[in-house]
């Protein structure tokens, strides 16, 4: 079976929002996910660090982690993992042999076919559990609610910060994407989260009321001391003193309190987790796509922002450690993103080089001569180029002594890698 064609191949369409297909496939394959402890995440920006450092604790104290994230960067196979070990192919083959009668079975009979997230979600349940793994940090893919892995009962919940992103899905307000987000809070657990503006906070408390669940909030001024090096990052938190995290930009530093509150959590349910190996993990987290360093000499940056609140974190950071070297960012935009205020916010750096690309595949992206025309709009007197992805790539390994920030999207992680190479 050649994994990557029978991926391709499957149903992909989105449906009405529903868990019956998840339900039914539980309860054939004997509920796996009741067979683990489960640390369930959602949010707008930031889940994927979270899920990174979590991960990366819970292994360095001697557990066994199964780790499910989306979208992948290269490989469906990294979407499933156990200690950083990612499911192989072969292992895919064995799990899809024991479900595909199921699925057939279930698409006779419902109204809509199984989606290719709800197969991924369920081989990731079932591989867990036949791995035996003590903990699985599970990302949702898309809003919480009627998320596919929204079948689970956690021991935390996770919200992290919440913005504008998946609007024709989620909803247009704030709120109505808070109320999705708050769809993974579950009866008589607990939940941890970011502090978020007054009327997105109140859904969040009012359903932990709700359902008897106990809320723990990351409050912006227990954060302090915050230092930046090149390497690393420094904060205070609470009577913590001097974090060091591995990863940049002034969110980590409230990504890295949520964990440290959803250990506390994890250690008041008789699990032993080191101090020591809680500030190790922090300080030796990778989360690729994020703000990664691709190349030296010279330096080229790849981050996956494409939404407000992500792009307006990745200025910030571009801007606390590169305030002083002349830039260009190379950008591509899926058509289903807000691409015009993503170009505004990044046109703020006035003296950079702008190079617009139709990413990997014109059917998805705004085209490049769509991108150029609206930055055109904005700020007439930019330094603005149209270019292919490989063409971008290739202007940017030429240019020494400048550092290029490749920016805009997660799905073409994996040819630019390649075109570097």
């Amino acid at each position: 079976m050649n994994i990557k064609e029978y991926f391709k191949n499957f149903y992909q369409t989105t449906k009405k929002p529903t868990l019956k297909a998840m339900e039914y496939m539980m309860e054939e394959l004997d509920h796996p996910e009741r067979k683990v402890k489960i640390i369930h995440i959602a949010g707008t920006n930031g889940k994927g660090s979270i899920t990174e450092m979590l991960t990366n604790i819970l292994i360095e104290n001697g557990y066994k982690v199964g780790k499910y994230l989306s979208p992948h960067l290269i490989d469906y196979n990294e979407r499933i993992s156990v200690n950083h070990k990612n499911i192989e192919d072969k292992e895919m083959e064995e799990i899809i042999q024991k479900i595909e009668s199921k699925i057939e079975t279930y698409n006779k009979i419902a109204e809509e076919n199984f989606t290719l997230f709800e197969l991924l979600t369920t081989m990731a349940f079932y591989y867990f559990a036949e791995q035996k793994c003590d903990f699985v940090v599970l990302e949702t893919g898309l809003g919480g609610l009627y998320d596919s892995t929204n079948i689970v009962q956690p021991m935390v919940s996770i919200i992290s910060s919440i913005g504008y992103d998946h609007m024709a899905i989620l909803g247009s307000t704030l709120e109505e994407i808070a109320i999705q987000k708050a769809g993974i809070i579950k009866e008589n657990s607990n939940t941890v989260i970011i502090e978020q503006m007054s009327s997105v906070q109140n859904i969040i408390e009012e359903t932990c009321k709700q359902k008897k669940n106990q809320l723990t909030t990351i409050k912006k001024q227990d954060i302090k001391n915050k230092r930046y090096e090149q390497d690393f990052q420094l904060f205070d938190y609470k009577d913590t003193k001097d974090i060091k995290v591995n990863l940049k930009g002034d969110k980590q530093f409230e990504n890295a309190a949520v964990c440290l509150e959803t250990i506390k959590i994890i250690e008041k349910q008789g699990y032993t987790i080191k101090n020591e190996k809680v500030r190790k993990s922090l300080s030796t987290v990778i989360h690729k796509a994020r703000f990664e360093t691709l190349q030296e000499d010279p330096t080229i940056i790849y981050d996956g922002g494409h939404n407000e609140e992500a792009i307006t974190n990745f200025v910030n950071t571009v801007n606390q450690y590169y305030s002083g070297k002349e830039k260009i960012y190379i950008l591509s935009i899926l058509k289903t993103k807000d691409y015009k205020t993503v170009i505004q916010k990044l046109l703020q750096d006035k003296s950079a080089t702008f190079v617009f690309t139709s990413g990997n595949d014109k059917e998805r992206y705004v085209v490049a001569e769509e991108l150029y025309h609206t930055a055109k709009q904005i700020a007439g007197n930019a330094n603005l180029k149209t270019k292919t992805l490989e063409e971008a790539i290739l202007y940017a390994k030429e240019q020494k002594n400048k550092v290029t920030f490749i920016v805009g999207s997660f799905y073409i992680y994996g040819d630019v890698v390649k075109m570097m190479k």
